[in-house]
């Protein structure tokens, strides 16, 4: 159906007029002025609206509609309370408007036309219809293109082998990175997530494509803890959301789970616990997440719980990660495991740093000492976690006074390569440094030379304490 040829019947059909009024005829009857207006669209937009044969109430419903819609994926208020006044539409269809109008609009507007906001508010030549005439050789044309492009689609594809590797590459790095220095693992991530999408490029086969959006949201997760141990928060938490992205993009519960986790302590580092515990929220709310990954959100929640000042519900959040639910499998955090893990020992030292939140130094250190065996009977144990909850053993003997007990903690973690020195590690141990200050202990000798060594160790760090940074959430 052309354009010409949808003013028949009684429908009342919006044209864009400004004075719709004036121009209502006795029943019946269609005025020659109204006839050719609809004959001559102003804009594309105007064209488009002709050919749906929509009403201005018809036209807002849809506005609405698709506001709500694009409010939902971007979780933004203003898409979602996005409405059009008549004024406002009958500007837009009148051919008068020559810009842009402002968001939320541009968007909303493509989603429905499928143009851009700048194509649909140019003008439309008055013999162009939306329907040309159609012969024998064009629809030929078409199905000989349509072919071509099936055949281009079905030959760019890679071999299953070459996928294969790369989710070995993935599970490897994932598994080597408790043994790895963070630099080492950064360039490998970086490495691998440029490989994957090297190869997006060249793939058009969808189940090809999700497993390789998965290993690339895996890379950019990764590439994120490596940011965060090695103290640069901005880029860690623009890895994080890509990771998130990419999990979007495949519907996969437990990579947006892992990736919305990793933005919440990144929340937290950056002194807003708040924001940590509307990412949490966001977090539990994929499906797909098994046990592990229920208990690495539960502990994180606990930390920010416990930094809000709300100690029952930390509490509570605790006892959640000790309970998980259901021994239910997911494949990211217990299939590809290794960083992705979240096993008893991180559990156990995630605690401990709440506990200390709290000023509880019993459970402190009654939880550090638990993560601490489970670490020792860990060959492959991750270095810097290990390092970081013997400085929370330490700091729980200091809370109750015990300088000897601290001193003695800390000595193996004060022997860390600096290659070693994440920014976890050393902020904890910085932490203990201002906290030795803040004692009746300071002027005691051993407690002098604790803070030189402390000191010391700071200085040689490979990444130094952030201005105002706090606890890590999680290592």
């Amino acid at each position: 159906m052309g354009i010409t040829s949808i003013v028949g019947g009684s429908r009342a059909v919006w044209t864009g007029d400004i004075h719709d009024a004036d121009r209502l005829s006795p029943p019946g009857r269609v005025r020659q002025e109204d006839l050719m207006s609809q004959q001559q669209p102003r804009n594309l937009l105007h064209a488009l609206v002709l050919e749906r044969a929509w009403t201005y109430e018809e036209a807002a419903k849809e506005y609405r509609k698709i506001g709500r819609l694009i409010g939902k994926e971007l979780d933004e208020a203003r898409y979602r309370s996005a409405d059009v006044s008549e004024p406002t539409w009958r500007r837009w269809t009148s051919g008068q408007q020559r810009r842009a109008p402002n968001p939320p609009a541009p968007l909303i507007l493509q989603r429905m036309f499928g143009a851009s906001v700048l194509d649909l508010f140019a003008p439309v030549q008055a013999a162009v219809t939306l329907y040309p005439a159609l012969n024998e050789s064009d629809i030929a044309m078409t199905a000989r293109d349509a072919a071509t492009h099936a055949g281009n689609a079905a030959s760019a594809h890679l071999p299953d082998m070459t996928l294969d590797q790369i989710d070995d590459d993935v599970q490897t790095l994932a598994v080597d990175y408790e043994t790895t220095n963070p630099v080492a693992a950064f360039r490998r991530a970086e490495a691998l997530l440029l490989d994957v999408q090297d190869k997006l490029e060249r793939t058009q086969r969808p189940r090809q494509q999700e497993r390789l959006y998965l290993a690339a949201g895996q890379a950019g997760a990764l590439l994120s803890v490596a940011a965060f141990d090695l103290g640069v928060l901005g880029p860690a938490t623009q890895f994080a959301r890509t990771a998130a992205m990419y999990g979007q993009t495949i519907e996969h519960g437990p990579l947006q789970a892992y990736a919305h986790g990793v933005l919440a302590y990144l929340a937290y580092w950056d002194g807003r616990p708040t924001a940590a515990m509307r990412n949490i929220h966001i977090a539990k709310s994929f499906g797909g997440v098994g046990a592990t990954g229920h208990m690495r959100l539960s502990a994180i929640e606990a930390r920010a719980y416990a930094h809000l000042g709300r100690p029952r519900d930390a509490e509570r959040a605790v006892q959640q990660a000790l309970d998980p639910g259901p021994d239910v499998r997911d494949e990211l955090h217990d299939d590809v495991g290794g960083e992705f893990a979240f096993g008893p020992a991180r559990a156990a030292m995630s605690h401990a740093t709440t506990y200390l939140v709290l000023k509880d130094s019993q459970r402190a250190e009654q939880s550090a000492l638990h993560a601490l065996q489970l670490l020792d009977a860990d060959p492959r144990a991750d270095r810097p976690v290990q390092m970081q909850v013997t400085v929370d053993l330490a700091r729980a003997r200091l809370l109750r006074g015990e300088l000897d007990g601290a001193d003695e903690a800390l000595e193996p973690v004060l022997a860390t390569p600096v290659e070693w020195r994440t920014i976890g590690l050393v902020d904890r141990v910085t932490q203990l440094r201002g906290e030795l200050a803040r004692t009746q202990l300071e002027q005691a000798p051993a407690a002098r030379t604790l803070a030189e060594q402390i000191e010391d160790f700071v200085a040689r760090a490979a990444a130094r304490p952030l201005p105002g940074s706090r606890l890590a959430i999680e290592g």
